[in-house]
């Protein structure tokens, strides 16, 4: 009888490995090769599974974005039913950024695959899709006469901030106290 293979299971292994090569290694180092070798798998098994690296790159892109949404929904449940709109946003932006180490490893693959997607606009689609999305819901939830334009500052900062926490400029109590400032700044208009 054949063995039943989980592939799903699979192919998050693989992104995992390319996550972690990706995070100590820098994003160049990322290859079949290599994830491979990290996943602990022959790089035939890789191809199987992603034909290219732009397949793979976008399917680790697809992880982060889930563990984000994971943090992200259970930094909010916390807050109970009706949470005021800055606390909401406070605590959403928060849960995004790269403050503890399983968020800054998903922050160093993010910002590599934004580098990576500069030089392939087809690859960068999804990202024009996420920030459409955010800097939207970012609008709903913003007070003042030009929401959109303050969500998009918004969104600005917290990438920003992130770039500034994975360098180490930024300790993670500067970073939400420069958040906080923002926040005070567009919900006292």
């Amino acid at each position: 009888m054949p063995k039943k293979v989980d592939h799903q299971a699979r192919r998050t292994l693989i992104a995992d490995a390319l996550m972690q090569v990706a995070a100590e290694q820098g994003l160049e180092a990322v290859s079949l090769r290599h994830v491979a070798a990290a996943a602990g798998v022959s790089a035939g098994m890789v191809q199987h599974y992603f034909r290219t690296k732009d397949e793979m790159m976008a399917f680790a892109l697809a992880v982060v974005r889930d563990r984000n949404q994971v943090r992200v929904t259970e930094a909010i449940g916390r807050l109970g039913a009706n949470p005021a709109a800055r606390l909401l946003l406070r605590t959403m932006i928060a849960a995004l950024l790269p403050l503890d180490q399983e968020s800054r490893a998903d922050g160093r693959v993010a910002l590599a695959f934004l580098a990576y997607t500069a030089v392939r606009p087809a690859a960068a689609r999804e990202l024009r899709d996420d920030t459409a999305q955010m800097v939207g819901f970012l609008a709903t939830v913003l007070p003042g006469p030009d929401p959109a334009a303050d969500a998009a500052g918004l969104l600005a900062l917290m990438e920003g901030l992130g770039v500034y926490l994975l360098g180490g400029q930024y300790t993670a109590e500067q970073a939400l106290g420069a958040l906080d400032a923002q926040l005070d700044l567009l919900f006292a208009r």
